[in-house]
């Protein structure tokens, strides 16, 4: 993961918590031991020279001369390097670059490579290059501060020929204004290499971040991405291949952490049916080299650095899931989310094709040029065709992935194939706007007419493997179907795991006792994510509740289910859990604070561990936790409504209302801010100043459908219905299916003397909520009030 990312941390922000009370100083004691004990406990392994450690490229290349010398070649051995007149691609003959009222000049000076540029400060200032970060098709540089950190410049060189546009230096945020106090400035935390960078781009990185002197003392195995970034720490192959011993020839003997067969004896052979290639034997549930891969090739962050490869990803790292703005409703890339997630999603992998079927895994270039890597498979005198391209001479010439991996362009220059091999689908960009591979092309068209061409050529059925758009579609535009098709994509097991989990997740805001059977089925799911995202479902439910369905996955086999499990089961004191779950929550909550300690680096673990403690009843070490959270970024707004909220659960509404108001001077421009200010306010009585924080709240974000229903809720509550009722009205406009708008409408049009419009929309509320046994009443007595 590049530190140039705008979204690059795939950690998950923390949700709002209510504040719970405190539960004992016994708990306090019992809970607070076991953690110590999960920090500071001795390695479980017999001795420490048994331990695995890593041997270097160098040594494995004794033995493995022809993948040493194909990855020599390949990008991964460049992933990071020192600077140095060998490595450096980039311009620095006293060159420089405008940006945002700032003049930057890159220059050399007694052998070093040099930039002047805006610094934490928002002053010039020299900065030396330490490494180099990449090289096709563009080049970043890393500079190291005093304190351990290294931040990723915005500046990158491009490293394509002049003649393709390269050739010179470029702001990765052209079209912003990056300035200082921005969280995406090179200085701050977003561009910070130690946490966004450092895992995919070196090998055996150990973080060593220290919270109370927030500083770091991160160190790598081997700078770029070498031998054991893939296959895990060599020492005792090693010494298996210096002993000679041809006996031993089962893993464990041959000190292999893991062995990559999943393609051995395999063949693909076509179907006499459909022609279609078919794969000599199906594919294992756990697929070996895309989990490996995926630790890089993920939108993911990692809550524990003793990943092993050939291993479940979920196991040590939050992977980011088919949610909006990160993907489209038919689960096209969108945001930077890398190749797994989208492969997860392809027919594909769900027919078992790996990695390795395509790229060489030591040089990472493709098997074979051209459209030959799909031709391995699929029969060129079916597929290589007019017959079935449509498309005849054109300049440049049509391939495979024209049409079935198109390219969205990230950090400025950089395309990347979506790789989720998708049939186009303009008439999903005409029913639901997501975007299609045919208009990419022929932009001067419309999606309608792509839409005819293709059912032209093949048919009104050419749907293809994803059939999820539609519920995704729903979800993201909070539809009242959205349930309903978002449970059909839960319960079909021909549906991509990774789409499943996403369908799970969003569920979370439409959970009932109708779908709750898709929450059960999920946490039995093979596949850990979509355990984890079952779990995701639950989220809102009462604990209590949820003990008997969810208590087994405290001992569950992935590490990211069991401590997801104990996040949600956290409200529940000790004394109340089943005595014989007591340990393995014990347990699974050591876990989870490890994990946020680890990322103690970061505001958002900060306030996920401060949440969990306020769960536990553990409000002072919670308090702590919020204000190390703002500490690292004073406008992270979600530690700020985190804690004015429990300062209003202790009854310390003036402290929360300075910590809102000294947030918002930060980031003024959050409308969630802007709504907690404006509940404090109006717990302290001084309506008037709350109703310009609500209604500055529904105004900064009108897709949030909660904070316009607050507004108008305010504005009802002040006696200015005709102003609440309007501002209903046009929500509704934007959220024709919210419940909450809804139910407002009715009941101040109601108490306003309009039962018209009363009965209208208690009708429409009864059609998206046929459970609810109070609505036929309640319209049964507006039509009897209608004159």
């Amino acid at each position: 993961m590049t530190a140039a990312g705008r979204d690059g941390s795939s950690a998950r922000l923390s949700k709002a918590t209510a504040w719970a009370g405190a539960i004992g100083a016994a708990l306090l004691v019992l809970i607070a031991g076991f953690v110590f004990q999960q920090l500071h406990a001795e390695p479980q392994s017999t001795t420490a020279s048994a331990a695995p450690h890593f041997v270097g490229s160098e040594t494995c290349s004794q033995c493995h001369r022809a993948e040493a010398q194909l990855w020599q070649t390949s990008q991964h051995r460049h992933a990071m390097d020192h600077a140095s007149d060998t490595t450096v691609k980039g311009d620095f003959a006293d060159r420089s670059f405008d940006y945002s009222g700032t003049r930057s000049r890159f220059f050399r000076q007694d052998g070093r490579f040099l930039v002047e540029t805006d610094g934490p400060d928002g002053k010039l200032a020299t900065f030396e290059i330490k490494y180099t970060f990449g090289v096709e098709p563009l080049q970043q540089y890393l500079v190291a501060f005093p304190d351990g950190r290294v931040q990723a410049l915005p500046f990158a060189w491009d490293t394509r020929p002049k003649e393709k546009g390269g050739q010179r230096w470029f702001h990765l945020y052209p079209d912003d204004a990056i300035k200082h106090d921005d969280v995406l400035h090179w200085t701050k935390l977003n561009q910070n290499w130690n946490f966004m960078c450092a895992e995919c781009h070196s090998t055996g990185v150990v973080k060593n971040y220290d919270a109370a002197s927030d500083r770091f003392a991160t160190h790598f195995a081997e700078i770029s991405v070498g031998c054991e970034a893939c296959h895990g720490q060599g020492s005792r192959h090693v010494a298996w291949a210096r002993k000679q011993d041809p006996a031993a020839s089962d893993d464990a003997a041959m000190g292999l952490l893991v062995r990559f067969d999943e393609r051995h004896g395999i063949a693909w052979q076509p179907d006499p049916a459909t022609g279609l290639p078919r794969r000599s034997a199906a594919p294992a549930m756990l697929r070996k080299e895309l989990e490996t891969c995926g630790l890089c090739h993920a939108r993911r962050s990692a809550f524990a650095e003793d990943w092993t490869p050939g291993r479940w990803l979920s196991d040590t790292h939050a992977v980011s899931g088919l949610t909006r703005g990160l993907f489209e409703a038919d689960g096209q890339m969108r945001d930077e989310v890398y190749n797994y997630g989208a492969f997860k999603q392809s027919k594909m992998f769900a027919k078992g094709v790996t990695c390795s079927d395509c790229h060489e895994p030591h040089s990472g270039k493709l098997r074979m040029s051209g459209d030959g890597t799909c031709l391995q498979c699929h029969a060129g005198d079916r597929y290589e065709t007019a017959a079935h391209t449509h498309h005849e001479g054109g300049t440049p010439a049509l391939t495979c992935a024209s049409c079935h991996m198109p390219e969205r362009t990230y950090m400025v220059v950089d395309r990347r194939h979506d790789h989720s091999f998708r049939i186009p689908r303009p008439d999903l960009s005409v029913s639901l706007g997501t975007s299609n591979v045919c208009n990419g092309c022929h932009a001067e068209k419309s999606p309608a007419w792509a839409a005819t061409a293709i059912e032209h050529w093949f048919g009104p059925k050419c749907e293809g493997f994803q059939h999820y758009a539609e519920a995704f579609h729903a979800a993201f535009a909070d539809q009242a179907d959205a349930d309903a098709l978002l449970v059909a994509v839960a319960a079909d097991r021909d549906t991509p795991g990774f789409a499943r989990t996403g369908a799970l997740e969003a569920l979370s805001s439409h959970v009932s006792r109708s779908n709750a059977g898709a929450a059960r089925n999920g946490l039995k799911d093979p596949d850990p994510m979509v355990r984890i995202g079952a779990l995701e479902m639950l989220e809102g439910l009462p604990a209590q509740q949820l003990w008997p369905l969810v208590a087994s996955l405290l001992s569950d086999e992935s590490r990211g289910v069991r401590i997801k499990a104990a996040s949600l089961l956290a409200t529940v004191p000790t004394a109340s859990q089943p005595p014989a779950d007591r340990a393995a929550f014990a347990h699974a909550a050591g876990e989870f604070v490890a994990a946020q300690r680890l990322n103690a680096d970061r505001p958002e673990a900060r306030s996920m561990l401060a949440s969990f403690f306020a769960k536990r009843g553990f409000l002072s070490e919670a308090e702590t936790e919020w204000k190390a959270a703002l500490r690292l970024s004073p406008q992270y707004a979600p530690a700020a409504t985190n804690l004015a909220d429990l300062y209003r659960g202790l009854g310390r509404d003036d402290e929360g209302l300075s910590l809102l108001r000294a947030t918002i001077a930060i980031a003024p421009g959050d409308a969630g801010l802007h709504h907690a200010l404006g509940l404090t306010l109006v717990r302290m009585k001084q309506s008037g100043a709350a109703l310009a924080e609500l209604q500055r709240a529904a105004e900064l974000d009108p897709n949030q459908a909660r904070f316009t229903y607050v507004y108008a809720v305010a504005l009802h509550s002040s006696g200015r219905s005709k102003e609440a009722l309007a501002v209903l009205k046009d929500a509704l406009g934007q959220h024709p299916d919210s419940r909450e708008l809804l139910s407002a409408m009715v009941n101040f049009s109601r108490s306003d003397g309009d039962i018209g419009t009363a009965l209208e929309n208690a009708e429409h509320l009864a059609r998206i909520s046929p459970d609810d046994a109070n609505l036929p009443h309640m319209i049964e007595e507006l039509r009897r009030q209608l004159p």
